[in-house]
């Protein structure tokens, strides 16, 4: 125990570990909060088509050779989820369909501008971390911490702000607009703050799996819980001890930060499911 304790103090005099744990409970808190909207919406892949969007439009800033390519990769992501939102609601083309269409169109185009134009010798390495988030997690600087933590207040504080609608529109979206409220801004709203969070991810986990991220800590509160306040305290909780337990086990076993986190997501959904069990037995 002592020799973990001493491995955690040297690990921590380095300032990326700090970086790298403030960046990553900011991401577990934002996504948490959101993917309990996403889940009830039945809209949990979002995540996952908008994450392929973010890869194509990383690999188009890799070939201007952008030092901070988050200018060319918010717009985009922001843009597609508007277009995927408005796509979605096509009779002709269903939501599922629409992110489906988006998330392989954008992933095929980023592989093959990667191929094409690539930023180093290492393609396979570049994919991989960007894809699964192995390693970049640990390079950030204090521009991308900054950006971070901008980024994060601005998601929590339209959360709080909204609150009440986006309740609203989770539930009942049809007696939101018989209501004269105008459904579609509050469904932007959750759009663009879902691409906002996807984009804040790609670091920690990579777009790969940044769905796990989203879906997992609701899905575990709603084990337990059954009222959209309780399941979001929860969501945010679990969320937020699961980055934080990820980050330090991959500290101290050297593995991929990202599939840690995910796997500690995983950990404590079946923890909940078993107590969700022991409940329905007492009921």
């Amino acid at each position: 125990m002592a020799e973990i304790f001493q491995k955690l103090q040297l690990y921590f005099s380095y300032p990326f570990v700090w970086y790298a744990l403030i960046v990553g409970l900011l991401i577990a808190l934002c996504s948490s909060l959101l993917g309990v909207t996403l889940v009830l919406k039945r809209f949990s892949y979002i995540g996952d088509g908008l994450s392929h969007v973010a890869f194509g439009a990383m690999a188009v800033a890799g070939i201007f050779g952008l030092t901070n390519n988050n200018y060319i990769v918010i717009p985009m992501t922001v843009i597609s989820a508007i277009l995927l939102l408005r796509t979605g609601q096509n009779a002709k083309i269903n939501g599922d369909a629409a992110i489906a269409m988006i998330s392989v169109g954008a992933l095929a185009i980023g592989y093959l501008l990667m191929n094409k134009f690539p930023s180093s010798a290492n393609i396979s390495g570049d994919v991989c971390t960007t894809l699964f988030g192995s390693t970049s997690i640990l390079t950030l600087r204090q521009d991308d911490v900054i950006l971070c933590v901008v980024m994060s207040v601005i998601v929590i504080a339209a959360f709080l702000l909204f609150y009440h609608k986006i309740f609203a529109v989770t539930f009942d979206e049809n007696f939101v607009r018989a209501s004269g409220v105008r459904a579609n801004v509050y469904n932007l709203v959750i759009a663009i703050i879902t691409a906002l969070i996807i984009v804040l991810a790609m670091n920690l986990v990579g777009s790969l799996l940044i769905s796990a991220l989203i879906i997992f800590p609701a899905l575990s509160a709603m084990r337990v819980f059954r009222s959209f306040k309780s399941v979001i305290i929860c969501s945010a909780i679990v969320s937020v001890v699961c980055a934080g337990s990820g980050i330090f086990i991959s500290i101290l076993s050297g593995t991929p930060v990202g599939s840690t986190i995910v796997a500690a997501d995983i950990a404590v959904f079946l923890i909940f499911c078993i107590i969700s069990l022991f409940i329905r037995r007492k009921a």
